[in-house]
C-alpha cells in the first residue's frame, strides 16, 4: 500500500492532538510526518511511538507533504493553504477562512463527498456546530426537501479551545471552594460554570452571531441549495465536549414521521433513535463518537410540514478531526 508524507499545522493544539490520535487508531497509511505549530514556543507531540518537534510552518517545509492538515488558525490558512494546493499538496482546512470561496469545496464526505476531485486541491471543512444538522437531515433533504430550518444550539465550550475548558473547570472550582462564580475573564463575555448564554462570537450589525452566520451560509453550500429559510441562536453551555442542536424543519413534499424514520434511520454517518424515551446526549454521545446521532422525532404544532428533531455530535470529532481524516481517506481512493 501506498504511503503518504502527512503534515499537521496546528499539531500541539486540542484538535491537532485528536486529529493525530484519529491518524493513528484508523490506520491511515502515513509515510513521512511532519509536526508545525505557531513557533511562538516550542513544543512536541508524540505519533506512532516518536516523539516530533514543532516548527513554524513555511511554504518549502509544507510543499514535502502529499496531504497538509490545517488545524490553526484562518490567518495561518490563508498564508499558505491556497499557495501550497496550487504547488500539488492536498490541503485540508478546518478553519473558516476558504468555506464559503465559490471554487473551494466545502464537505462533510457522507452528505457530499462527491465534491472531492483531483483538480481541487484545497478542501474546507465545516464549522462544528452545523455538522450535526448536515449529516441527520441530508437524506430528508434530499428526499422530501427542506425548505425552512430552524436550530437553537447548545455548544460545549471545547469549541473555543483549551482554555476555554481550562476557565469552566478553573470557575467550577472556584464556586465549590468560595462559593460563588468568579467574573468572565475576557475568554467568554459571561462566567460559564451553572451559566449559559445566547452568544458565540461577535455581532453583526443585525444582531446576528458570528456563529449563527456560519451555520446559514456553510449548510446552503454544503447541502447545494440556496433558496432554504435558515435561522438559528447558537448558545454556549457548561459543556465539556459535545454539541447539541433542536431543529425544527419544514419540508416540500408531504411526508409522515414513519416516511421521515425510515429515511433518517437509513442515513449515512447517523445513528437514529425512534423510541421517544431513548435520545442522545452530549456526556453519552458527544465523547470521541464518530457518527451523529439523533431523537425524539415528532411533528410540531405550528405547521402540518414541520418536525422537531434533537441532535447530537462530537464537536471535536465529527465536527472537525474526524471529518478532515474522512475527507483524507476519501482523497487517497481518487
Amino acid at each position: 500500500m501506498r504511503k503518504y508524507n502527512i503534515a499537521v499545522v496546528g499539531a500541539s493544539g486540542m484538535v491537532g492532538g485528536e486529529l493525530l490520535g484519529l491518524l493513528e487508531s484508523r490506520h491511515f497509511p502515513v509515510g513521512d510526518f511532519y509536526a508545525f505549530n505557531s513557533g511562538r514556543r516550542p513544543d512536541a507531540v508524540s505519533f506512532r511511538g516518536k516523539k516530533y518537534a514543532c516548527a513554524a510552518p513555511t511554504l518549502s517545509a509544507l510543499k514535502k507533504a502529499d496531504i497538509a492538515f490545517f488545524v490553526s488558525t484562518d490567518e495561518v490558512s490563508g498564508r499558505f493553504a491556497k499557495r501550497l494546493a496550487a504547488a500539488g499538496t492536498w490541503c485540508i482546512d478546518d478553519s473558516s477562512r476558504f468555506r464559503l470561496s465559490p471554487s473551494v469545496p466545502l464537505v462533510i464526505p457522507e452528505v457530499n463527498g462527491g465534491e472531492l476531485k483531483p483538480s481541487r486541491k484545497l478542501v474546507a471543512g465545516p464549522n462544528c456546530t452545523l455538522t450535526g444538522a448536515a449529516v441527520a437531515l441530508a437524506a430528508v433533504h434530499r428526499k422530501f426537501r427542506v425548505t425552512e430550518l430552524r436550530l437553537a444550539t447548545y455548544q460545549a465550550v471545547s469549541g473555543a479551545g483549551k482554555a476555554a475548558m481550562g476557565q469552566l473547570e478553573e470557575e467550577l472550582r472556584t464556586y465549590f471552594k468560595k462559593g460563588a462564580v468568579p467574573a468572565a475573564n475576557g475568554r467568554f463575555p459571561r462566567p460559564i460554570a451553572f451559566n449559559l448564554f445566547p452568544q458565540v462570537g461577535g455581532f453583526d450589525a443585525e444582531g446576528n452571531s458570528v456563529e449563527e452566520n456560519k451555520v446559514e451560509g456553510e449548510l446552503k453550500k454544503i447541502w447545494g441549495d440556496k433558496r432554504i429559510k435558515i435561522s438559528s441562536t447558537a448558545v454556549r453551555v457548561p459543556v465539556l465536549r459535545g454539541h447539541s442542536l433542536a431543529v425544527w424543519f419544514k419540508v416540500a413534499r408531504p411526508c409522515s414521521l414513519g416516511s421521515l424514520k425510515k429515511e433518517l434511520g437509513r442515513t449515512p454517518g447517523l445513528k437514529f433513535y425512534a423510541k421517544p424515551g431513548n435520545y442522545p446526549t452530549p456526556l453519552e454521545n458527544g465523547q470521541r463518537t464518530e457518527i451523529v446521532y439523533a431523537g425524539r422525532l415528532r411533528r410540531a404544532k405550528t405547521a402540518a410540514n414541520e418536525f422537531q428533531l434533537w441532535i447530537v455530535s462530537d464537536n471535536l470529532y465529527k465536527g472537525a478531526a474526524l471529518n478532515s481524516v474522512q475527507i483524507a481517506e476519501r482523497i487517497i481512493k481518487l
